[in-house]
């Protein structure tokens, strides 16, 4: 009997110990989710808008820079907008920012099937709150790799 209390805190040491830190199975390899995040920036845009500043085709030309050193990987681009609009005017809106960044990326030569586009309109917003900070963070393209 004392065998197998044994044999069962043994088997709960390494079970617990197998689950205590895990990184999230990417693509071709392991990269912890904190760094997936940091690859490739976002770009953020004017109120209503889907046009891209000079601050967003410098992140974007540095983002292409990272795609070209790294033609094995693909990216799904994702068009979010604030809360302002109704659902059907945001999930439009975001498709068009994410679009304009797609675009943008095979003028400087990544190749579109590298690429997808997915709107999420007003519904994943990174900050919640109801004010002029808060959506300006929320109008953006976020960069996902595949």
């Amino acid at each position: 009997m004392r065998i197998v209390k044994v044999l069962m805190a043994v088997i709960l040491v390494f079970g617990l110990s197998a689950c205590a830190c895990r990184t999230k199975q990417v693509g071709a390899g392991n990269v912890p989710v904190a760094a997936e995040g940091s690859i490739l920036k976002d770009v953020h845009f004017a109120f209503d808008s889907y046009a891209l500043d000079s601050l967003a085709r410098e992140i974007l030309r540095k983002n292409a820079e990272w795609l070209k050193a790294h033609p094995d990987r693909k990216v799904e681009i994702e068009g979010h907008c604030d809360e302002r609009g109704t659902n059907e005017y945001n999930m439009a809106l975001g498709a068009k920012r994410a679009r304009a960044v797609k675009d943008f990326l095979v003028s400087l030569g990544i190749a579109a099937d590298r690429m997808s586009t997915v709107s999420y309109g007003e519904e994943l917003p990174l900050d919640p709150r109801h004010n002029e900070e808060a959506w300006a963070k929320n109008r953006r393209a976020h960069f996902k790799l595949l």
